[in-house]
């Protein structure tokens, strides 16, 4: 059984239960994804969206696959063993995975900050604001512990790039399932921008 699809973020929205209390949602869009590599017996390579051109190695080998779209991306997923196999090039739609009710973990690449400073990347609360603090708001303080050991331990909170790194979110609910428009609603917020890829699984 297939538990995981690959799907784009599209917008972030609010909604309302039939008895009135709001939600936030998040529609993504889950287009058919194609059997482009059989990896192992449980284990496949899918391709999603749709993209002009691919490197001559890939469009090789989705000619040996039998299929004529060009995704623009390939990932792999795994499934039940002792399932049906999966073909070269068939299809894999929402409807074949996700209902109604069913509770999915997202995982997706955050949106990069760049460069912060320790007040935004930690949390921290700064320095005092008055008493002759100065310029010095939003320094952390200090960063080691003296003579011994004589230097700053491993892992210490300090100012760095903020975002761009894998975030997964348990517990989400499927609010609605659109397979017309390839579309699947989901309570909560995703971490990423739109357009990105997002990684869905559902809990079995």
């Amino acid at each position: 059984m297939i538990t995981t699809l690959f799907g784009f973020k599209k917008d972030q929205m609010r909604l309302f239960t039939d008895n009135g209390t709001q939600i936030v949602a998040t529609k993504i869009l889950v287009e058919p994804s194609i059997v482009t590599r059989i990896v192992t017996n449980n284990r496949y390579q899918l391709g999603i969206g749709q993209a002009k051109y691919l490197p001559k190695p890939q469009e090789e080998q989705l000619k040996k696959a039998g299929v004529h779209k060009k995704p623009r991306f390939f990932r792999e997923i795994e499934a039940e063993e002792d399932e049906q196999p999966l073909s070269l090039g068939s299809e894999i739609v929402i409807s074949d995975v996700f209902q109604v009710g069913d509770m999915v973990t997202v995982t997706g690449v955050s949106k990069g900050k760049g460069f912060a400073g320790v007040v935004r990347r930690h949390g921290f609360a700064g320095g005092p604001k008055t008493h002759g603090q100065g310029d010095h708001w939003r320094a952390p303080g200090s960063i080691g512990s003296g003579t011994t050991p004589g230097r700053v331990y491993k892992g210490k909170r300090m100012a760095g790039r903020l975002g761009g790194e894998t975030v997964t979110i348990k517990g989400l609910r499927v609010i609605a399932v659109d397979a017309n428009n390839h579309t699947l609603t989901i309570s909560g917020l995703i971490p990423g921008a739109r357009g990105g890829v997002v990684k869905i699984s559902k809990i079995i």
